[in-house]
């Protein structure tokens, strides 16, 4: 017998094709984040972020799917969102692809239609997760951070003291640096903004976002 609570079912039998896309979602966003993201880049706060996202983006498909909504909401819809302004920080490349990632899985797992088979919605996800997994942890072991320093010794920074600068930067951080860029010179302070790149081994150096952050930026 059809039950109904304020003009809504009480129970429609897509639902246990919603808890199984949503489990196979949170299995394998689970895996790329907190198993192959998180271990290289150590950044709790993205942990937060990639999974609220994920969930979020994977339930408004769902519903969107299966609701019919007229033109003059969608157009409303659209009109609030082109309103909203978000201030965020500045993001690395990488960050942004796995955000991109998240949300690719919610879509791919919530859209996945009856005329996609099983084995079809398996392989995608797990050509998915297996390519990350390839790339972050097997072809492209060495990860590169990079710091952003105030630096003094402006005579350094001519290309023909570049050996000198390397091994100075060396004492001072610990680290040996793969190259430098050189950003703004204050010629009143005799100083000079360096970009200094390393092979990051996961010991924390910290990114650009966080350097300014450092800073107060």
């Amino acid at each position: 017998m059809d039950r109904k609570l304020f003009d809504m079912h009480l129970f429609n039998e897509d639902l246990w094709p919603l808890v199984f896309k949503f489990a196979l979602d949170a299995v394998v966003v689970f895996i790329l984040i907190r198993l192959i993201y998180y271990p290289v880049h150590r950044k709790k706060e993205n942990l937060f972020t990639y999974f609220i996202f994920n969930v979020l983006i994977f339930f408004l498909c769902i519903l969107m799917n299966n609701v019919k909504l007229s033109m003059g909401f969608g157009f409303g819809l659209f009109a609030i969102f082109s309103v909203i302004r978000y201030r965020t920080e500045q993001i690395e490349v990488k960050d942004m692809t796995y955000l991109f990632a998240v949300i690719t899985l919610a879509v791919l797992n919530a859209l996945a239609s009856k005329s996609v088979s099983l084995a079809e919605l398996l392989f995608t996800n797990l050509v998915i997760l297996v390519l990350v997994f390839l790339l972050e942890r097997v072809w492209l072991t060495r990860h590169e951070g990079m710091r952003l320093l105030v630096y003094e010794r402006v005579d350094l920074i001519k290309p023909e003291n570049k050996e000198q600068l390397y091994a100075d930067l060396e004492q001072r951080l610990g680290f040996r640096p793969i190259r430098v860029e050189v950003g703004r010179i204050d010629l009143l302070r005799d100083t000079a903004e360096l970009r200094v790149f390393f092979h990051d081994e996961g010991k924390g150096h910290g990114s650009f976002a966080a350097m300014k952050r450092d800073r107060g930026d």
